[in-house]
């Protein structure tokens, strides 16, 4: 059975000081709530050790935004998977629109990255969405489709089911714009019948299928209120203890 996951992307926001002060924050806003979903964050990669410690016992989980799809190397500036793991990673965020779009990332290497995280038994929370144009032209599907097939390419169903996509249509990122409940179930409707195809039935009703893009406390309820909506990965609202607080809650 699926679960569940809240997750929030901190981006490049927060240094040591800030970062410690939002995870306390957050930790008191939680303590003795009943918490269905499973509540990940990804800080900046230097935060990272610090922030571990401080969820250590707590119902937490530690991921990043980002990694290399190599062992090791002169790869300048990148971090391995290995080096995730050792300071105490559960997930890593793979495929963001920004890492696509301004990073210049492709399908090719995401799927790269997600052999790679799976390898080292990190969680990949993958991502696809498309742009405005593309869904004002009506190639939403083919977009969605092209970069699901991609970033399963070559696993086994034993590794698929072990992903979790993030579907955040890119106008809907950080533009206060956010899909309608409706035009989001259909694309994670969509994202659920490709993955049967190419996996089996069973692993897509059992893989989660998060939402992104704008998500608020006033609109995560109505959102996560649809059958094939399984979570959200959250932007801006979870660089604020209580308004994650509250879309955690609204699960």
């Amino acid at each position: 059975m699926r679960k569940y996951i809240i997750a929030g992307n901190w981006k490049m926001q927060k240094n040591l000081s800030e970062a410690i002060q939002l995870v306390s924050d957050l930790k008191n806003e939680l303590e003795g709530k009943d918490i269905i979903a499973e509540v990940v964050i990804a800080p900046p990669f230097m935060a990272l050790e610090a922030v571990k410690s401080l969820i250590k016992n707590s119902v937490i989980k530690l991921s990043a935004q980002n990694m290399h799809s190599a062992d090791s190397g002169a790869f300048t500036g990148e971090v391995s998977a290995d080096m995730l793991k050792s300071v105490g990673c559960e997930y890593v965020i793979l495929g963001h629109s920004e890492r696509r779009t301004i990073f210049g990332e492709t399908d090719e290497f995401i799927n790269s990255k997600i052999k790679q995280a799976l390898k080292n038994n990190l969680i990949p929370i993958v991502c696809c969405g498309e742009s405005l144009d593309e869904r004002e032209n009506g190639t939403t599907f083919n977009i969605i489709e092209s970069q699901i097939k991609a970033a399963f390419n070559g696993l086994t169903n034993e590794q698929a089911e072990k992903l979790v996509i993030a579907y955040e249509p890119i106008w809907a990122i950080g533009t206060g714009k956010t899909a309608s409940p409706e035009q989001a179930q259909e694309v994670h409707a969509f994202i659920r019948k490709i993955i049967a195809g190419l996996t089996t039935q069973e692993i897509a009703n059992g893989l989660t299928i998060q939402y992104g893009g704008s998500v608020k406390p006033d609109n995560a309820k109505e959102l996560l209120s649809k059958p094939d909506i399984d979570g959200a990965l959250v932007g801006g609202a979870c660089l604020k203890a209580d308004s994650f607080r509250d879309i955690i809650l609204s699960v």
